[in-house]
């Protein structure tokens, strides 16, 4: 069993606050606009980061990280990118892999907007855990968090934090 942390949308910004998540997690897969490699080495000086660049990152993050991760976590196949969209609206950009080679579990950010739906058609289930930043229209700053064991998605929590001070 894995305990799994997901976030998106860091836009340079990491505290305390998300950090006390990491530490309890056994891994932590971000979706993209982490905006600042201090991000991603602070946590992956803590746990192993599976990651993904989005669409405000330079061309240094795009180096280190990929566009796509695709991967298994025990028995699932997890698809992570940061623009994808939402069943039955998925990204031009991955549509017709997505509907020819479904993963499990397709993870997107993007949108600063928390969402968990099923795919019942493709039979996956898409996760986007909102915006963690400070920058953005939302107010409330969102992760996600969720054990996976075996082929099993379990356990899932919205983690919020207070409305987001300027």
């Amino acid at each position: 069993m894995k305990k799994i942390l997901l976030l998106s949308d860091t836009h340079s910004y990491i505290d305390d606050d998300i950090l006390k998540y990491v530490k309890q997690a056994d891994e932590v897969w971000h979706a993209g606009d982490i905006g600042d490699l201090k991000v991603t080495d602070t946590l992956k000086a803590l746990k192993p980061l599976k990651c993904v660049y989005g669409n405000i990152d330079n061309s240094e993050i795009r180096r280190e990280f990929p566009e796509n991760n695709r991967f298994m976590c025990e028995g699932v196949d997890v698809w992570i990118t940061h623009i994808g969209g939402y069943p039955k609206a998925y990204d031009v950009r991955i549509r017709d892999e997505i509907r020819t080679n479904p993963p499990k579990l397709f993870i997107s950010g993007h949108s600063h907007i928390l969402k968990v739906m099923p795919d019942s058609k493709l039979g996956l289930l898409h996760m986007n855990p909102g915006a963690v930043g400070k920058h953005g229209f939302h107010k409330v700053r969102t992760m996600l968090r969720f054990t996976i064991d075996g082929k099993k998605i379990d356990k899932l929590e919205v983690i919020e934090f207070p409305v987001r001070h300027p």
